[in-house]
């Protein structure tokens, strides 16, 4: 039955009371998923939106109620120009979030080789792997202000694959918080493209906080544009968008989203 069920909309939006209870509705479904299957492949963001997962993670497995031994997972963008190890790297990020409190098993998570002397051929290589894994299970996602997902800006392709870019002014300085100066700010990432993550098996996107409110409502309500990439998520068949009141303070239909959770039969889960 699971498998057979579509959400009445194809981005299901659930407004929850703030980041932790993000954390742990989606921790849920990431300890169901690799319940029934130990070794999925899970898509890790970045930034401040999933962390409140990955503690939640990092708690089920303390407590024993999940493991992901088996599982294996992917980068969604790592910066170009930081040395290997740097601590605002995507990979140490995630390598102190959520690897050292979990049990993924050594080389199990992979980013792109933003360091190869061709990165046009490391990021065909990142494709091929993922394709090679069978492919993301469950994608989590953050957005920007400007409505870009990994760093997809604004007139990125919605077919784009994994590739390099670069970041705009405005990106820079809402990370420039991580690093001493905006200076420091890397200009260029490399990124799994729209179509890339949307190839994945489920989309869940966070965003908490008022400065989220006018990308997130542009994401799910308005139309699908290159100018939101986020917006691509209406594409999907299976998109969860998890925001707190605030983030969803902009939405057109914000008590129809909560009614529609309301009353969903708990056997659907996420």
């Amino acid at each position: 039955m699971r498998d057979e069920w579509r959400p009445e909309a194809l981005v299901e939006v659930v407004i929850v009371a703030g980041p932790d209870a993000a954390g742990e509705l989606v921790g849920g479904a990431v300890a169901a998923l690799v319940s029934r299957k130990p070794g999925a492949v899970l898509g890790l963001a970045t930034g401040s939106s999933p962390l409140a997962v990955y503690r939640n993670l990092a708690g089920r497995h303390a407590a024993g109620g999940l493991t992901l031994a088996g599982a294996q997972a992917f980068l969604l963008d790592e910066y170009v120009g930081l040395r290997a190890g740097h601590p605002q790297s995507y990979r140490s990020f995630v390598a102190g979030e959520l690897e050292a409190h979990v049990d993924f098993a050594p080389g199990a998570i992979r980013g792109p080789d933003v360091h190869a002397d061709d990165l046009l051929a490391a990021c065909d290589a990142y494709e091929a792997a993922i394709r090679a894994s069978g492919g993301v299970d469950l994608q989590l996602l953050g957005i920007g202000t400007d409505g870009h997902i990994g760093f997809n800006e604004p007139g990125s392709s919605l077919a784009s694959r994994t590739r390099i870019k670069t970041l705009t002014q405005r990106t820079r300085q809402d990370n420039a918080r991580f690093f001493a100066s905006l200076d420091a700010v890397p200009r260029h990432v490399v990124t799994q493209g729209v179509g890339t993550i949307l190839e994945a098996r489920h989309l869940v996107l966070l965003a908490f906080g008022s400065a989220k409110a006018n990308a997130v409502a542009a994401a799910v309500e308005g139309p699908v544009t290159a100018m939101v990439p986020a917006s691509a998520l209406q594409l999907h068949p299976h998109a969860t968008v998890a925001v707190d009141e605030a983030a969803a303070s902009r939405l057109r239909l914000a008590d129809y989203y909560r009614e529609t959770w309301a009353h969903k039969p708990p056997w659907q889960g996420l």
